[in-house]
């Protein structure tokens, strides 16, 4: 990476993400695309206790480590933190990857059931294939946003769907960094750009269009590498029009700085290309 500019948008450990990038020669250029701003309305926590009491959940899905961590969090703020657990431990919990796991794993919550790599939507459906879900109550810890789709494919399995919000995701409140990327993007200044979540690329547009740049941050892009973190990441690319050159597999940050390395130095990544 000797010299050569690499973008990051990440924000919660963009700075960690930039000194691995350093200590490999590059030049991290931090630009964080997401604020993830708390969003946990303490009734909504109160009723969905109530409904488990009249309607025990049957199923718990956990998306992310930080929206479970502050799920707890309110609970506890609330002195619902054992009425919390106690619901959980009557229900088959699920979760999306290591991050859910981590903050399940410090409350002692019993886990059942894993989401394979590369932790998305579908593999955490393919955890829930063997299990008719007719009329059963699933709990589902939300991310920054809806994830319309698993909502969908759960209730078209008849599941009836009990969502709670833990926070959502935002812009920064500071955009200068990213007009920063813009512009250096127009000036042909970055050699990489590293897209850690699917939501860094439609915030990234969103400013570009902010900018008076939306007819253009496609071409200012591709004359760059890209690379993403892993298929969901790479869907929400493709979507607006642009094809990674590389996608960790699986998607951690070891294979993706490991791949970046290997094609900035005008090598090949181990892990291959893009998976379709």
């Amino acid at each position: 990476m000797q010299g050569k500019v690499v973008a990051i948008l990440e924000s919660r450990i963009g700075a960690h993400l930039g000194e691995l990038i350093a200590k490999r020669g590059g030049m991290p250029l931090l630009a964080p695309a997401l604020a993830e701003v708390p969003d946990i309305d303490p009734e909504v926590l109160r009723a969905l206790l109530r409904a488990g009491r009249a309607a025990p959940i049957k199923f718990a899905i956990f998306q992310t480590g930080v929206g479970t961590r502050a799920l707890f969090q309110a609970a506890d703020v609330l002195g619902l933190g054992a009425e919390l657990a106690t619901l959980l431990a009557a229900a088959i919990v699920v979760v999306r990857g290591p991050k859910p796991t981590g903050e399940l794993n410090a409350r002692r919550i019993r886990i059942d059931r894993r989401a394979q790599s590369p932790f998305t939507t579908d593999d955490v459906l393919d955890a829930l294939a063997d299990v008719d879900l007719t009329g059963v109550p699933v709990l589902v810890q939300r991310y920054g946003a809806e994830n319309a789709g698993l909502r969908a494919a759960l209730e078209a399995r008849g599941a009836e769907v009990r969502e709670i919000a833990t926070y959502r995701w935002a812009l920064p409140q500071d955009l200068s960094p990213l007009r920063q990327l813009l512009e250096s993007l127009t000036e042909q200044g970055v050699d990489a750009v590293v897209f850690t979540s699917a939501v860094q690329v439609q915030h990234l547009f969103q400013v570009a269009a902010l900018e008076g740049r939306a007819d253009r941050i496609v071409g200012d892009l591709r004359r760059c590498l890209i690379a993403s973190i892993g298929p969901v990441c790479t869907r929400a690319l493709r979507q607006l029009g642009l094809e990674p050159d590389f996608e960790a597999s699986p998607p951690k940050l070891g294979p993706l700085i490991a791949g970046l390395e290997a094609l900035l130095g005008d090598g090949e990544p181990e892990p291959g290309p893009a998976a379709p």
